[in-house]
């Protein structure tokens, strides 16, 4: 039996200062071709959640795996090449682009960063990955601020595409964003997950949105999860107050 995707087993993160236990005794599975929202309202414990799963902070007790191994255990260089198969959209789609470098050089840092391929295969899998979020070529040449919220999001995405992961979390990927563009860039996660096979961990406050892209859903409240289930049956029918006051909440 293969393993899951991702797996999230009973993890826990403290903090000293200010004392702070974060998250305590999360589990959940991930397979490959779905999406899974996480929900909470602030100081849940979402982004602490998504610092672990992309390994950019450890966990005081538990483990993730990624299709059942644990990129903790590896050496900086086997954990430098198993980070192509995870990747990360964040919130502010300009806060998160370097101002300083053209939107090739952008989308193709992390082949240069994660993997082996030449700058050949790097300018090619960059310009691969523009296309495929309605990008052209010449978009390549010119930089973040010329970009609209929207495409500099799209800019974000095809970044964290151009590895080919298997995972991408994305962190409030378009909360930043107008109402029309959110459809936009959630239309565009949809088509690109049917055409690359990708699965996203969605961190998100906006219910909306996690019943429009997610197969399953987990709240968290004071760092623990309370309620999950099918987006669409839980928000129905929330079956905890931490659910009922997002649902209550939501516009």
């Amino acid at each position: 039996m293969n393993a899951p995707l991702l797996a999230v087993e009973a993890l826990g993160r403290d903090y000293a200062r200010p004392p702070l236990r974060a998250l305590d005794d999360v589990s959940f599975e991930l397979a490959a071709g779905r999406n899974l929202g996480v929900v909470g309202d602030s100081g849940s414990g979402k982004s602490t959640l998504a610092r672990l799963v992309m390994a950019l902070d450890a966990p005081t007790r538990g483990r993730v795996l990624h299709a059942g191994e644990d990129p903790r255990r590896l050496a900086p260089a086997a954990l430098r090449r198993a980070r192509a198969g995870f990747q990360m959209v964040f919130q502010d789609p300009y806060g998160s682009l370097d101002p300083r470098r053209s939107v090739l050089q952008t989308v193709a840092e992390p082949m240069a960063l994660l993997t082996e391929a030449g700058r050949g295969e790097q300018r090619e899998r960059a310009l691969e990955a523009l296309a495929a979020v309605g990008l052209r070529a010449a978009d390549g040449a010119r930089y973040p601020h010329e970009f609209s919220g929207g495409q500099r999001q799209r800019i974000a995405i095809a970044r964290a595409l151009v590895t080919r992961p298997k995972l991408i979390v994305a962190d409030e990927p378009v909360s930043a964003l107008d109402v029309s563009v959110r459809a936009q860039v959630l239309n565009l996660m949809q088509e690109l997950q049917e055409r690359w096979g990708v699965s996203y961990l969605l961190i998100s406050h906006d219910l909306a949105v996690v019943d429009w892209l997610c197969d399953e859903v987990v709240v968290l409240q004071r760092g623990r999860i309370v309620d999950r289930g099918a987006p669409r049956e839980l928000f129905r029918a929330p079956g905890h107050a931490a659910t009922r006051a997002l649902v209550e909440a939501a516009p």
